[in-house]
């Protein structure tokens, strides 16, 4: 009779726990990284009117349902045929989601 509700709250559990993801960066120095390399283009800083889709703006990243660290992670360290390729440290990259997210 338990099971249903077992199975329930492991999945239930499971996917609170792949949204609940640790900060390891700084997000004060990743707004800093993120001002000299990313805002030549996009729009780093939080803003009040909407923006171009392309390039899109920090906020709307952060504000898309599948804004994660780790696809932020993921997208941060494979190349873009549209955005230079940047190579951070694994630190100064932590520091640039923290900041996103």
């Amino acid at each position: 009779m338990m099971f249903p509700y077992v199975v329930a709250a492991l999945v239930s559990g499971a996917h609170f726990s792949a949204l609940a993801q640790p900060l390891e960066g700084n997000p004060l120095r990743g707004r800093e990284i993120a001002t000299k390399l990313c805002s030549s283009c996009h729009h780093v800083l939080p803003m009040t009117i909407p923006d171009k889709a392309d390039p899109p703006s920090f906020q709307s990243i952060a504000n898309l349902p599948s804004t994660t660290g780790i696809a932020l992670n993921a997208f941060l360290h494979s190349s873009h045929k549209n955005m230079p390729n940047l190579i951070l440290a694994p630190a100064d990259s932590n520091d640039v989601i923290a900041y996103i997210l």
